[in-house]
């Protein structure tokens, strides 16, 4: 093979290395993707014998070399249709450690023998295996104790290595095209990069629209990276990478087996490409991980397991049934859908006419005083010298759908990040390891609309962080551990980051029409952001029926209907603002709607609560200003309809009916609704008043009698006589001459009266004489 002096620049080209020569390869230490478990023949399960540098696949037999696949070479119309893959009925548990599900690698010293012909076995589709339980790295495991560290660092390693193949594979790729001349020329066929990272088969953009199929795959090496077996089906035993501008087919029927031992799995892999699985009702397509030693599918994702991704570019799949892939990440989670910030790659490949006519219109539009590109941040490139202005991009976010579909045992079902306008209709996800749907950052304007979650090991469906404008609609949750539906509009910083992050809160995304039931920890949650909304929906179950946190604003809660949730069934916490709840009914919780440090409008919602001496119909705590309470019917049993005793400020709260409401709290309860701190005080002050207006009454009637006029001698007493007392001298007195003589003044009168009065004036005491 002929190599330029440009392609050997660059470490991706040295890293990799090229398919022409895989006997230095094969001679270099063991890749990662090799497994010493299956280096000889021998220790391969009947019927699918393995060669000495593949780990999933034997050489093929001289007649089976020349067979086309089946989507170019239907079978004989005598021969039945697959029959579909077992489903697994056992749910994954976090109780099995990493050691009890590990495949234990064997040793043999044989020398390698071509392996016998297929026995009469019974296949997965006639006889379903029993089903161990999977195991996935979360953190409810990890606390556990169930699963080692060791473990976990082996499956963050092997994410990284896949992260690190993908970059190196197509840096390669894009050296190698980028010389131009025949060289480059001969690039664009399918072809194998072998690197320490293990073999890639490599699907460059044709000169052609048409795409690669399974013959394309099964052509290279004559077989030796896809075969098909007996039982109609195929294995996959090699990464495969579809390029940019390339477009990979697979048509139903089909049953794909993708090999997965420890350390070693395939994968199908788009870098700017397009990927489409596409079967019918009556013909689908299915896909799983396959051990071939144990010919069951891979149920341990501590060791790494085949998966599907596609980065940038168009992802399409539906009525296809997929099962057991992916593991730790997102990314490497099973169905991944990311976006990459690479240039677009529908521009680059667009031809001169094309080119031409993006230009008529970018000039048009500048005409009508519109600005240039298709959204903020494009980039039109002037060219050096003669030429065409190109248009590209600032971003590319994958796009796609999958409908009619089924996903069982995944790690993540479904993950998407970086999308745009992504459809998710009619699928059915069940037992994921980790979540059923993840819209992760960057997925905006997508449809979720009549798919079933059930049996997640975390949440049904997950709007994450900087995910704007997604709708769910028609979707069932059920029966998951964690939450049916996560609605996370938080922003991706909270201050001065190292990325740099926006501190704008995203929104827009609503639940509608869906059903949340018997998950584990709330029917809904709604994490912060703006203007997010849970209409008309159905939620039975769980703790909390909708839970609304982390200072959410303009909630729009209404027309739902709550049955049998353990606490609340509305809650609205921790400084959630301007939320809306309205027109919703609840049946059987112990506190139908409640508010702490929130404010919100509440009205038109008709709640009867469970029978229960601490039952609440509308409960408020703390500091709820600005709310309004109004217009609520309130039925049931408790404490009280409609609580606000514990509320900082005044609540709003008119025209409610509570007729309906039986108060059943005691005496000591209805008393402590009113003694309050400033209850206490101002009873204390008019008690005060009180007592001090009773004393100051006599006072006051005593004032009274002063001022009217009275004889001021009323109270006086009169004076009584006393007994006559006649003080006599120790000596008589010299007798007095004048005594004889009459006293020409002496009151007329008979002697008598006269020595009387005498003898008074001699017995009164005079000059303090005794």
């Amino acid at each position: 093979m002929t190599r330029s002096a440009p392609v050997l620049l660059g470490a991706a080209v040295l890293a990799l290395g090229l398919a022409a020569a895989p006997a230095a390869a094969l001679s270099s230490p063991r890749p990662l993707g090799d497994s010493e478990a299956v280096t000889n023949p021998s220790s391969a399960p009947t019927g699918v014998a393995t060669p000495d540098d593949n780990p999933f696949l034997n050489p093929p037999a001289p007649e089976e070399e020349e067979e086309p696949p089946a989507e170019e070479k239907p079978p004989p119309k005598e021969e039945p249709p697959p029959k579909p893959d077992p489903v697994p009925t056992a749910k994954p548990t976090p109780t099995a450690s990493a050691s009890q599900t590990a495949k234990p690698a064997t040793r043999s010293g044989s020398q390698p023998t071509t392996a016998p012909a297929p026995t009469a076995e019974p296949t997965p589709e006639d006889s379903p295996a029993l089903v161990e339980d999977a195991i996935m790295a979360d953190d409810a495991i990890l606390e556990a104790g169930t699963l080692t560290a060791g473990d976990a660092e082996a499956q963050a390693t092997l994410v990284d290595v896949e992260d690190q193949r993908i970059i190196q594979t197509r840096a390669a790729l894009t050296a190698m095209l980028q010389t131009g001349g025949i060289a480059a020329a001969q690039r664009k066929q399918p072809q194998v990069f072998v690197s320490g990272h293990g073999r890639t088969l490599v699907l460059p953009a044709r000169n052609t629209e048409a795409p690669y199929t399974l013959r394309d795959l099964a052509g290279v090496e004559k077989g030796r990276y896809l075969r098909r077996l007996k039982d109609g089906s195929y294995l996959l035993g090699v990464q495969v990478f579809v390029a940019d501008g390339a477009r990979l087919q697979l048509r139903g029927p089909l049953t794909l087996r993708m090999g997965s031992l420890p350390g070693s799995f395939s994968s199908i892999i788009a870098f700017g490409g397009d990927i489409e699985i596409k079967g019918t009702a009556k013909r689908p397509v299915r896909i799983t991980s396959w051990d071939v030693r144990t010919q069951k599918p891979d149920l341990t994702t501590t060791d790494g397991r085949a998966y599907i991704r596609a980065v940038g570019g168009e992802f399409e799949m539906s009525h296809t049934q997929v099962s057991h892939l992916g593991f730790w990440s997102g990314r490497t989670g099973g169905i991944a859908l990311t976006g990459t910030e690479r240039p677009a790659s529908v521009y680059r490949h667009r031809t001169k006419d094309q080119r031409h006519q993006d230009k008529q219109e970018r000039l048009a539009n500048t005409k009508r005083g519109e600005r240039g590109g298709s959204n903020f941040g494009d980039v039109e490139t002037i060219p050096i010298g003669p030429g065409t202005a190109s248009h590209v991009l600032a971003d590319e976010l994958v796009s796609g759908s999958i409908k009619n579909s089924v996903i069982t045992g995944d790690a993540y079902g479904i993950f998407v990040s970086g999308s745009n306008q992504t459809q998710i209709i009619n699928n059915k996800i069940r037992n994921s390891l980790v979540h059923g749907v993840f819209m992760h950052r960057f997925a905006k304007n997508a449809t979720i609309e009549a798919t079933e979650v059930t049996g997640s090991g975390g949440d049904g469906f997950v709007l994450s962080r900087a995910t704007e404008k997604v709708k769910v609609v028609d979707c069932l949750a059920a029966q998951n551990k964690r939450n049916g539906f996560t609605l996370n509009g938080r922003a991706l910083a909270s201050g001065p980051s190292a990325s740099g992050e926006s501190l704008a809160v995203y929104g827009d995304s609503s639940v509608s029409n869906s059903t949340a039931r018997d998950n584990g920890r709330y029917g809904v949650e709604v994490l912060g952001g703006s203007r997010l909304a849970v209409q008309t929906s159905e939620i039975t179950g769980g703790d909390m029926g909708i839970v609304v946190r982390e200072g959410a604003s303009g909630v729009q809660i209404s027309g739902n209907r709550l049955t049998d949730q353990r606490r609340q069934a509305i809650a609205l916490r921790d400084g959630a603002t301007g939320a809306h709840v309205a027109g919703n009914t609840i049946t059987g919780a112990v506190t139908g709607i409640y508010l702490r440090d929130s404010a919100g409008m509440v009205v038109g919602n008709k709640i009867t609560t469970k029978p229960n001496p601490k039952a609440h119909g509308i409960t408020v705590v703390g500091d709820a200003t600005g709310s309004e309470i109004t217009r609520n019917t309130v039925i049931g049993a408790g404490t009280s309809a409609i609580s606000v005793a514990r509320a900082a400020d005044t609540v709003n709260k008119h025209n409610n009916d509570e007729e309906q409401w039986n108060d059943t709290s005691s005496f000591w309860v209805k008393a402590k609704r009113y003694v309050k701190p400033m209850n206490v005080i101002w009873a204390g002050v008019i008690l005060l008043v009180v007592v001090s207006a009773i004393r100051s009454r006599g006072v006051l009637e005593r004032r009274q009698r002063r001022t009217e006029i009275r004889n001021p001698y009323e109270q006086q007493r009169l004076l009584a006589e006393g007994r006559f007392q006649l003080l006599r001298h120790a000596t008589p007195p010299p007798p007095d001459p004048f005594e004889t003589a009459p006293d020409p003044f002496a009151p007329a009168g008979p002697p008598s009266r006269r020595r009387q009065a005498s003898r008074h004036a001699d017995s009164a005491p005079v000059g303090g004489r005794g």
